[in-house]
């Protein structure tokens, strides 16, 4: 007979790339599970304080903070904010004692996984990259189970733990039940004129910015229209510039309507972090890859580059995107062949039931732990 989860932590954020994961899984275990009790442990100051609560759950803050790269005050603090996350991250595992503990990656995983280990709690981790970071590889050493997007981990991770089952996405992004003309009727946009969908990310990406910012004018004489989430952090900024966006070109800080935007877009520009490639793979549409340079062990690089070695994606490298990017989104659209081949293939690769395979895999531990 299969256990009832009763309580549960969930760990990490800082992006919409590690939070909303993080909340499917939650959602998932609730579905399951309606009397069960959820606490997410997050970073004091980052988005996932503000987005957990909205999706009604209740969250908590560490005081950890990422290495910067450039020499800065902050790194001589870090040991302190290190040390001080982990006594926190005690005191709430000992409080809430957790059955289980789910990391899913960013700041505040690595101390709670970390403590729930040296407490005993069982621990799994979500990686959601195809190069894990170094957290994981030493976190792993004694976690009960790795859900892995990619395949071929097992250069990293014990292969008894891998658990290959994707990365959870945004229930929303299921199959809409939108036609393309509604659409684009959300943002105000024409079935008329080919769609494009710019995707920063929930941050937003400058390079990405730039390079449509810089191609206003050969963007407003072709037959194009764009959908383009610049990031709350440059909306202003890019509003500021003047840049005489005509009708057909919305921009916007953050997009809320990702399955309306999903829909519309005939292709997607898009940075190549895991759970962006993992949602493109399930909504298949023709994409154009633009890997952030500034993350570790470039990982970007190596997630899109899988999506490439199986032609089913388009990759542009982040210096070479200001003054190319744009033609390559012409070309793409001017070759409907080409279009209809990588949204083909991009499809083979997506795993729409990853989530419900992680809660599976979460059970088989809480049950094996009992007997």
């Amino acid at each position: 007979m299969r256990k009832q989860i009763n309580r549960v932590v969930i760990s990490g954020g800082g992006t919409g790339g590690h939070i909303f994961p993080a909340i499917a899984i939650a959602n998932e275990i609730k579905k399951r599970n309606p009397q069960v009790s959820i606490l997410f442990v997050g970073a004091q100051g980052k988005m996932e304080m503000e987005r957990v609560p909205q999706a009604g759950y209740e969250i908590t803050g560490l005081p950890i903070v990422g290495f910067q790269r450039k020499l800065s005050f902050s790194n001589f603090l870090l040991p302190f904010k290190l040390l001080k996350s982990l006594l926190k991250a005690r005191s709430v595992l000992k409080k809430n004692d957790p059955e289980l503990v789910v990391g899913v990656g960013g700041y505040a995983s690595g101390p709670t996984l970390k403590m729930a280990q040296l407490l005993g709690i069982p621990t799994v981790i979500q990686e959601q990259n195809s190069f894990p970071g170094k957290t994981n590889i030493l976190l792993s050493k004694k976690a009960k189970l790795i859900c892995t997007a990619y395949s071929g981990l097992e250069q990293f991770f014990s292969l008894s733990k891998i658990r290959l089952t994707g990365n959870p996405v945004r229930e929303e992004l299921s199959p809409s039940s939108l036609t393309r003309v509604e659409a684009l009727k959300v943002f105000d946009l024409e079935a008329s004129r080919q769609t494009i969908l710019v995707i920063g990310g929930s941050l937003g990406a400058r390079t990405l910015n730039e390079a449509l910012s810089g191609s206003i004018e050969a963007i407003s004489k072709s037959n194009i229209q764009v959908i383009w989430q610049c990031g709350k952090g440059y909306y202003q900024a890019l509003l500021n510039a003047n840049l005489d966006l005509p009708k057909h070109i919305k921009l916007l800080p953050f997009i809320s309507r990702m399955d309306a935007a999903y829909t519309a877009a005939d292709v997607v520009i898009s940075r190549a972090g895991a759970l962006s490639v993992s949602e493109l793979c399930l909504i298949g549409k023709a994409t154009i890859l633009v890997p952030s340079p500034n993350v570790a062990e470039d990982h970007q690089t190596k997630n899109a580059m899988a999506l490439v070695a199986n032609e089913a994606a388009l990759m542009v490298k982040d210096r070479d995107a200001v003054k190319s990017l744009v033609q390559t989104i012409f070309d793409l659209l001017n070759d409907k062949e080409q279009v209809n081949k990588l949204s083909e293939n991009i499809k083979k690769l997506a795993k729409p039931n990853a989530t419900k395979e992680i809660i599976d895999a979460c059970e088989t531990i809480i049950n094996n732990d009992e007997e």
